[in-house]
């Protein structure tokens, strides 16, 4: 592996490689943004007590490597560069001499460093204002520093990112929207900051260098090509979701519906300090000067979903619209599907999932209604608290993701949202994201995003607001009730 200086493009086309929490997924993307090879690789998480979720480290290359080379393999033109988006709050510990791991990776869903949260305490308010970040074991720095303490001090800690480059470049780098999910970068001035290094006890850390998500990074050859490829764009997934789904000016927005969900809005060109308990990051870095958006989570949806499917009340994702239509709403369940603690805009990775409102005449179908209403709930905070930074509502929420297929679950949206949600013609935004930045990191200038296709389908409210409000209210009060019970 080496670095090199970028050969003069032909194509245009690049490999893009969405490395996520259940999959790693590689897509062929021409210069005009269609699709000529898609690769899909499964990984798969461990979980267990203590809020443990972890990951083979040698899976994930894998992963990337494999379905890189499959799509390679099955386009019928060669690309020119790679863009690699990847899953942002994941960390381990790795040699940086040889690159062999030395932990496995710590998911950004795993809850062990909460004790690490709880003893800086008191440093809360001080590292959001330097890093824009809450509090909370779901961003890096908390792991990091958990892996420190508990699993070695030996070589380097970062984001998987940091380590994938290297192991196909050499390079030590991470993006800008990447470096600012950690809790260890100053948001203001897109550096590492001395002093929120030094409150995680990681001061004498070696840290990768900050870079663009558009530019060259290094060459590899592990995916079969014919020549050695470089690396031209880096991004964190879902600001990848957020620039391949065209959301470029402030006030737009997105939501992923993955693993958890995910809502993104952009802010522009200067930070913008959440008032209403969302996290302000940067979106991308170009040409060294950065875009920012807000930031807000629901840390269970698919995996809510995989529940329900493991206690046999649905089939399967696939199985929420026709089990739903066995019935006409939640029949007075309520769902808070916390299952690894509340994200935004409450920050209690302490709060448990909790169903209520059960009786004899409950059927699957109301446990379906009421999953996909209490996720819902959480969103409408989401995008309330958003509207609220931003200073007027958002008027409409573009949708990402597997379970956007689902009818049932993006109507329920729609209604307590009062506001249309348009869902994404492919189902790879973060791919062609990172495939955008790739392209610019080809041609070594900003240029503009390719076109947005129309949505694949637009959900418009069917109820009023005074029942949205009323449904909305109810939920508010049942997660004040349970935090209150859990605390």
């Amino acid at each position: 592996m080496r670095c090199v200086g970028l050969a003069q493009p032909h194509t245009g086309n690049v490999l893009a490689i969405d490395q996520g929490t259940s999959a790693t997924k590689a897509l062929v993307v021409s210069v005009a943004g269609e699709v000529l090879a898609s690769a899909q690789v499964a990984v798969r998480p461990r979980y267990g007590s203590d809020g443990l979720v972890e990951q083979d480290p040698h899976e994930l290359l894998e992963s990337v490597v494999e379905a890189g080379a499959q799509a390679l393999a099955q386009a019928s033109e060669p690309v020119d560069g790679i863009g690699l988006a990847n899953q942002g709050e994941t960390v381990l510990a790795w040699k940086p001499d040889t690159g062999a791991p030395l932990t496995d990776a710590i998911v950004w869903q795993d809850r062990r460093a909460q004790s690490i949260c709880t003893e800086l305490g008191d440093a809360a308010e001080q590292l959001a204002a330097l890093t824009g970040l809450t509090l909370d074991p779901y961003f890096a720095a908390p792991k990091m520093a958990w892996i420190r303490r508990n699993l070695t001090t030996e070589g380097v800690v970062t984001t998987t990112d940091a380590w994938l480059v290297h192991r196909l470049t050499g390079a030590f780098v991470t993006d800008a929207s990447t470096a600012s999910r950690t809790m260890l970068m100053d948001l203001d001035r897109v550096e590492w900051s001395d002093e929120a290094l030094s409150l995680f006890g990681l001061a004498s850390e070696r840290m990768p260098t900050i870079v663009d998500a558009a530019g060259e990074i290094g060459s590899t050859g592990r995916f079969g090509a014919s020549a050695d490829l470089p690396v031209t764009g880096l991004l964190v997934d879902q600001q990848a979701a957020l620039l391949g789904e065209g959301c470029v000016t402030p006030g737009s927005a997105k939501c992923t519906f993955g693993t958890g969900a995910f809502l993104l809005a952009n802010t522009g060109g200067e930070p913008r300090r959440s008032t209403g308990g969302l996290v302000s990051c940067v979106a991308w870095r170009l040409d060294s000067i950065p875009t920012y958006c807000l930031d807000g989570q629901v840390y269970t949806v698919a995996s809510a979903v995989r529940w329900l499917t493991d206690i046999g009340i649905v089939g399967g994702a696939a199985d929420l619209d026709r089990v739903g239509a066995t019935v006409d709403g939640t029949g007075g369940v309520s769902f808070v599907p916390a299952f690894t603690g509340l994200a935004a805009p409450w920050w209690r990775s302490d709060t448990r999932a909790a169903i209520a409102g059960l009786s004899l005449s409950t059927e699957r179908g109301h446990l379906v209604h009421a999953l996909c209403e209490g996720v819902a709930a959480q969103v409408a905070a989401l995008v309330a608290a958003a509207g609220a930074d931003l200073g007027s509502p958002l008027t409409a929420l573009k949708v990402d993701g597997g379970l956007t297929r689902s009818t049932l679950l993006m109507q329920t949206h729609a209604d307590l949202l009062q506001i249309p949600i348009e869902v994404f013609a492919s189902p790879d935004a973060t791919a062609l994201g990172v495939a955008a930045a790739a392209r610019q990191g080809l041609v070594g200038h900003s240029e503009p995003i390719p076109a947005v296709p129309d949505p694949a389908a637009v959900y418009w409210p069917a109820i009023g607001a005074d029942e949205a409000d009323e449904r909305l209210d109810r939920h508010r009060r049942f997660i004040d009730a349970l935090i209150e019970a859990q605390t």
